[in-house]
């Protein structure tokens, strides 16, 4: 193949492909047919000598040569935008946008009266809706395009991500917002909310999980299993709102991140203990698409959110790796 010859308007396509990584999406996005699209792709696969995209029943798997690929054609193609249609006289005032957000009942209660305040002052024609977020892997709805931005913890999806361990490159882009600890939450006249809490105290107590999945089983379950201990879960939920509640008018403790525990809004009926064991940090992070990167109000409440977790909370400079599971603990 000579490069003077090839068609650059098929690396466009194979850009919105790799995208949205669907045919039917991707001629959506270019405003082509899907015949279209697939005849573009075929000339492209003649040019390269590679397959570059197998149909699966999900939408397109790209080769190792277009996961190779891709990332060069982006950056290009992207550059290429930048220069030719720069972003100007964008005005956020006038803008007029639906966004659809997926976080967790509290993480929604920390971030949302900012997020409202800052679009009743500076972008009164945006709107926002909420969705609700169950899983720890958001990732098939910012690809299917059910929602927009997606705010929460989700450890297992950063670290593939950030280290690449094998995985398939990906049009999902991430940035971390917040990290914190975990403490344990009890109500405020518990029988061990006034001594120091001690493994085998904490051990012995019956104990609420916040699992979205309802699994009965989490990060501090694996930390106690390599002490050789083990917890009863009496309850699991899964809203912290709702764990809030049920741990107020209870005997049962729970570990929530140290940040959510004002989410509750009644932490004048609680009281946080340290851990009797070490758990890694949890780190709140924002998951978008690589189609709405640009997109000047996507970006524009992209930073307002990383603008406000900069302003409420302190962010530790070194990251640790939390374990990867669907459960807060």
């Amino acid at each position: 193949m000579s490069f003077l010859t090839l068609d650059l308007n098929l690396l466009r396509v194979f850009d919105a492909v790799m995208t949205e990584q669907n045919l039917t999406r991707a001629a959506s996005r270019l405003a082509m047919t899907q015949p279209a699209v697939s005849n573009a792709l075929r000339r492209l696969r003649d040019s390269l000598g590679d397959e570059l995209l197998i149909r699966t029943a999900h939408g397109v798997k790209p080769t190792p040569r277009a996961e190779s690929l891709w990332p060069s054609v982006r950056r290009a193609l992207s550059d290429l935008e930048e220069a030719i249609a720069p972003e100007q006289n964008f005005d956020i005032a006038s803008a007029q946008t639906t966004f659809r957000m997926a976080m967790a009942d509290a993480t929604a209660a920390l971030w949302l009266p900012a997020l409202v305040r800052s679009i009743e002052r500076e972008a009164p024609k945006l709107t926002v809706r909420m969705v609700p977020l169950t899983t720890r892997e958001p990732r098939p709805m910012l690809i299917r395009g059910d929602i927009d931005l997606a705010v929460g913890f989700f450890p297992g999806v950063v670290a593939q991500l950030a280290g690449g361990q094998g995985v398939s490159v990906s049009p999902i882009r991430h940035e971390q917002l917040y990290s914190g600890r975990y403490v344990c939450v009890m109500r405020k006249g518990h029988p061990l909310a006034k001594d120091e809490l001690t493994l085998d105290s904490y051990c012995n107590a019956n104990h609420l999980l916040v699992s979205f999945s309802g699994r009965a089983h989490g990060l501090v379950d694996e930390a106690l299993a390599q002490l050789g201990r083990e917890r009863r879960i009496l309850l699991t939920v899964n809203q912290f709102f709702t764990a809030g509640r049920v741990v107020a008018t209870s005997d049962l403790i729970t570990v929530l991140p140290h940040h959510l525990v004002a989410s509750t809004g009644i932490t004048g009926a609680l009281v946080t203990k340290d851990l009797p064991f070490a758990l890694p940090q949890v780190h709140i992070d924002m998951l978008w698409h690589e189609r709405d990167t640009r997109n000047p109000a996507h970006k524009w409440l992209r930073g307002h959110l990383s603008g406000t977790t900069s302003g409420a909370f302190s962010r530790p400079a070194q990251q640790q790796q939390p374990a990867a599971n669907g459960t807060t603990g």
